[in-house]
């Protein structure tokens, strides 16, 4: 993803969640898709649909998480 869309993206999830700990990185090697952290923590990935422009955020909860 281009920096421009990062940046928009990492303030979309910082107003929606209210969470100014929320951050949207870039991956190393990928350029279809960033990472979303909690601080330090990973929470999962934003993906972004060339076809129509849309964006997917997809994260995965352990079971261990839930306990």
């Amino acid at each position: 993803m281009k920096p421009d869309e990062i940046r928009k993206l990492d303030a979309y999830f910082k107003r929606v969640f209210q969470n100014p700990k929320l951050v949207v990185k870039a991956r190393p090697r990928k350029e279809d898709s960033a990472e979303v952290y909690v601080g330090e923590e990973f929470l999962g990935i934003v993906f972004k649909d060339e076809d129509d422009g849309d964006y997917n955020f997809s994260m995965a909860i352990l079971d261990i998480d839930l306990g």
